[in-house]
């Protein structure tokens, strides 16, 4: 196939612009970017006025018509993170700020030729392998290869660890011809080697010696929220990294450390040395709106460009069919990478039984009528080719996914009549997936100023 001359992308929760920016490097070009917060929208329209920004609810029906869209070449967005991590109680999809279900959803409006989605490692985790399955088999049935990659920004030129969770489906035509990204043949450099002229711009006679101390790469950058006070580089485990590094992560500072300050002194980051942490660039010339705690959080939560770039490169040759083709179900499709560092795989195009991320989940959705644990555990072993009497899932196994599963889906409980506990039915998944009527539509409207 030819190449192609321009990539239309529509990218929902865009943030201040990391995804966009490095979508843009990877050659498409923005129809739309849809943002919430106030100053993320603000440095979006101020470093490229010429896009299409719409500031609000991207759920709002109001704010942006996703049928206007139809047939672009890729939906990407950055929703938010806070359902799947532990600080954000991994409430999943009764949480209103969820997002990723929904995003999907869109797939089957806007029918785009590729959809990136990323999101924090704690989507990884065996909590949310039912929500998982949901997504590959919603994508399946809508005609994509889905797949799932666990990608480590330091493998992308970026100097901190910031391992992201990272959706990529294709439409089946294009599959053949995606490749995940592979890493840089290089390490990354380390925090001094990146910030060295920073920290010694203003004078500051400790410069040196703090940028050979600070000999690794950073801890992940975080963002933090609206509801947790100012800007600072993390909870208790972070700033010890931070401190084993050089660095005060109690605040971030407004300037580099001057000729009057002690050169013993451990300095703190300045927004800018953030970005370049986040893997910005100096002559990219992108510049960040608000106040110094807003632009911290803008930097902080950003997916950084380089990585972002280099999925989008990647989705790019697949729309191009660039190079030859790998056969059905090659390790580089992504219907059949595994997600490292995840207890499971992805899942392939065939949606067979083999790549189900949830036992309890798949017996269940399989069968109308109420489980036992003990039942549940039967089958699942049956459904994996185990003999009779094999040893399988125990029912506390069970019985502790069920626990999870009751947290995205609905369970129907019964009495078994059996004496052999409560009998168990999968019901509705409850995230948000377009419904007017959602609950999370009032918990999001009373909760909207703490968002981000």
């Amino acid at each position: 196939m030819a190449e192609l001359d321009v990539l239309d992308v529509v990218e929902i929760c865009a943030g201040a612009g990391g995804q966009a920016l490095g979508l843009e490097r990877a050659g498409f070009e923005h129809a739309l970017a849809v943002e919430l917060d106030e100053m993320a929208c603000a440095t979006l329209r101020a470093n490229r006025p010429g896009w299409k920004v719409a500031e609000g609810d991207v759920a709002d029906q109001a704010l942006w018509r996703p049928r206007d869209y139809r047939d672009v070449a890729l939906l990407a967005g950055g929703v938010p993170c806070p359902p799947f991590t532990v600080a954000g109680r991994q409430l999943g999809a009764t949480d209103e700020r969820d997002l990723f279900a929904w995003a999907v959803e869109l797939c089957g409006i806007i029918r785009p030729r590729a959809l990136l989605l990323e999101n924090v490692r704690g989507l990884s985790t065996s909590r949310f392998s039912a929500y998982r399955q949901h997504v590959l088999d919603r994508l399946r049935d809508l005609g994509y290869v889905p797949g799932w990659r666990l990608l480590y920004a330091s493998d992308f030129g970026v100097p901190q660890l910031r391992p992201r969770f990272v959706l990529v489906a294709v439409r089946a035509e294009d599959a053949p011809w995606f490749r995940w990204p592979t890493p840089f043949p290089r390490p990354p450099a380390t925090v001094g080697e990146t910030l060295g002229d920073l920290m010694a711009a203003r004078g500051w006679a400790g410069a040196a010696a703090w940028a050979r101390r600070a000999d690794r790469i950073a801890p992940t950058i975080v963002g933090g929220s609206k509801k947790h006070g100012g800007a600072d580089l993390g909870p208790t485990r972070a700033k010890r990294a931070w401190a084993e590094l050089g660095v005060d992560g109690i605040g971030v500072a407004d300037y580099a450390p001057g000729p009057s300050d002690s050169p013993a002194l451990r300095p703190r980051l300045t927004c800018e040395m953030v970005a370049r942490l986040q893997g910005w660039q100096d002559d990219w010339g992108w510049r960040f709106s608000g106040r110094k705690t807003a632009r911290y959080r803008q930097i902080g939560n950003a997916f950084p460009p380089p990585v972002a770039e280099a999925v989008g490169s990647a989705i790019r040759r697949a729309l191009e069919h660039a190079g030859a083709p790998d056969a059905a179900g090659s390790a580089s499709a992504p219907g059949s990478a595994s997600a490292p560092g995840s207890a499971s795989a992805s899942g392939s195009a065939s949606g067979d039984g083999a790549h189900v991320h949830d036992p309890v989940f798949r017996v269940l959705r399989s069968r109308a009528d109420f489980l036992t644990a003990r039942q549940i555990a039967q089958l699942s072993a049956a459904l994996d080719g185990n003999p009779a009497g094999a040893a399988g899932l125990s029912q506390a196994a069970v019985l502790g996914r069920l626990r999870h599963l009751g947290q995205d889906f609905e369970l129907e409980v019964a009495d078994s009549g059996t004496g052999d506990g409560p009998a168990y039915r999968l019901g509705s998944f409850k995230a948000f997936l377009g419904q007017p009527g959602h609950a999370r539509h009032e918990r999001f409207a009373a909760r909207r100023t703490t968002i981000s």
